[in-house]
């Protein structure tokens, strides 16, 4: 584990109302991901001496830069972080994995390097100080604000504390929050959360052509997102969100090789028979004389129909594709047209 102590602890100070940088909880999150063998920080000591006791408690090794020529002590820091990461990857090839504690984009050559080297690399930072370059190029990002005993102050106490003493200011301060319905946020989650692990089974299944298991599963949504974490969706663990979305007919859960590994797959049945059955009867109704429907403008008329009609939800990338598994079925037919422009839709009976 390698510290940019500056990045973390102003970054924390700046961002998060003034409380002070804790390694406690990034400490533990990595306890659950494995054995840490080296810890590092690095700074000018002498702007966080307050800060040693609570670094060497947890056995962390504090590199001392101190500053001499003003901005090229970040410099300086930096590549002396780096300098050792390199040099620890060659040396110690049992070290399987790097943790990148800084928020700095200038670290992210070093994270493609250790990639490169086989290593796994998982980051940390401030979210609000982080850059957006980082943490794509992390194999896992862990936000600092976000994790398990960091108890981040209400930005709003210092917003409500002056507006209490005039009447008409409280009033708008209270109603900035209605707008936003918190029953809605959990919705709008639920159904991104839906079409991401149905596009990655679906993705999964049609690439290995094998089973698609539950570790498997979470090793590629990171890969996807390095930022992913089921907390983020209100679910304490990733079996907790598969049966969750098992229980609403978006996958299928099935015994594993392993214990507490299941497999997941994508329902064979059930909603997509219903999707397939919706887009018949829709251009059942629509088609003219000629018995032809256009593909554009067909997925709004579906949603006409069933409002929460999503192919996404059903693993398919896009309408099309849809479409085209509804045609192999045999619940329409499918057929490019020239003249139109266009791709057609008719039922077999027309």
């Amino acid at each position: 584990m390698f510290l940019d102590y500056e990045n973390l602890a102003l970054g924390a100070r700046e961002h998060l109302g003034g409380m002070a940088f804790d390694l406690r909880p990034i400490a533990d999150a990595l306890a659950e991901r494995g054995r840490v063998v080296v810890r590092r920080a690095y700074a000018d000591w002498s702007y966080f001496d307050e800060d040693r006791r609570m670094l060497t408690r947890s056995h962390v090794e504090l590199i001392e830069m101190p500053q001499r020529m003003g901005a090229s002590r970040k410099n300086a820091a930096d590549i002396k972080m780096a300098v050792d990461a390199v040099e620890l990857a060659f040396e110690r090839a049992y070290v399987s994995t790097f943790v990148i504690c800084t928020g700095d984009s200038d670290f992210t050559p070093l994270v493609h390097k250790l990639r490169e080297l086989n290593k796994r690399v998982i980051g940390v930072g401030v979210e609000k100080s982080t850059s957006a370059l980082l943490p794509p190029a992390c194999d896992e990002f862990l936000y600092y604000d976000r994790l398990e005993g960091v108890d981040v102050p209400p930005a709003r106490s210092r917003r409500n504390r002056p507006a209490r003493l005039p009447s008409p200011e409280p009033q708008p301060v209270e109603q900035e929050p209605e707008p936003q319905p918190t029953v809605e946020e959990p919705a709008r989650d639920a159904d991104t959360l839906a079409v991401l692990v149905a596009q990655t089974v679906a993705g999964l299944q049609g690439s290995s052509g094998g089973e698609v298991t539950a570790s498997t599963l979470k090793r590629t949504l990171l890969r996807k997102d390095p930022t992913f974490s089921e907390s983020d969706y209100g679910f304490r663990t990733f079996g907790e969100l598969l049966r969750h979305l098992a229980a609403h007919t978006v996958i299928e859960l099935a015994e594993g090789p392993a214990k507490g590994d299941p497999e997941v797959s994508l329902p064979e049945h059930g909603d997509r028979e219903v999707a397939f059955a919706l887009v018949r009867s829709v251009v059942q109704d629509l088609a003219g004389d000629d018995g032809e429907v256009a593909l554009s403008g067909l997925k709004n008329q579906l949603r006409r129909v069933r409002p929460d009609f999503s192919e996404k939800k059903l693993g398919y990338r896009g309408f099309l594709q849809f479409c085209k598994a509804a045609a192999t079925s045999g619940a329409v037919r499918l057929e490019w047209s020239a003249d139109a422009d266009d791709y057609l839709l008719t039922t077999p009976a027309s």
